[in-house]
């Protein structure tokens, strides 16, 4: 029923339901920290995406059990990100199972088309990162890196420590 319901007790309660679902998130973070949303893994980015779409879902519930369910599953997600965090960082073979690794896709002012390819990155794409950079000739590219989270870094200057790089997997130099 589109127009059935009261339309104030609707909106009034839309506006209840989310501010609480929004300040059991704030509290959730202030218990497990600023980690959880964090972005530093592609797991971690999930679960943002999930938790906002477990808050609108809050937000619209018309009875209480569906709105309890919805706050038990943000409780349910924190505490599996917060075990995969800790278990990412006891183990290689769980960091290595959980993330993606990052790869470079662009190296001293040289695309490496593989990369490109495999990552479905197109040039296009990569120059408009590289402006977004304030490169201003290809020949200051250090390094170009897709990042776990898909964000892409840009590394320019004189200069590239190689550890920066401790871990990226390596198109051709």
């Amino acid at each position: 029923m589109l127009f059935g319901e009261d339309l104030g007790a609707a909106v009034l309660r839309g506006l209840v339901l989310g501010a609480f679902a929004l300040m059991w998130v704030v509290l959730l973070v202030r218990i497990l920290g600023l980690r959880s949303f964090s972005k530093m893994t592609n797991f971690d980015f999930v679960m943002t995406i999930a938790m906002g779409s477990l808050i609108a879902s809050a937000s619209q519930s018309e009875n209480i059990l569906p709105f309890l369910q919805g706050l038990a599953a943000m409780v349910s997600l924190f505490a599996v990100q917060w075990t995969a965090a800790r278990l990412r960082k006891s183990s290689d073979k769980v960091e290595a199972a959980i993330s993606n690794t990052p790869l470079v896709l662009m190296r001293n002012g040289e695309y490496c088309e593989e990369a490109l390819k495999a990552t479905r990155v197109s040039r296009n794409d990569l120059v408009a990162k590289l402006r977004e950079a304030n490169v201003m000739d290809f020949s200051e590219v250090r390094a170009v890196v897709l990042e776990t989270t898909g964000d892409i870094s840009v590394l320019h200057g004189d200069h590239l420590n190689e550890s920066l790089l401790k871990g990226v997997a390596r198109g051709p130099d």
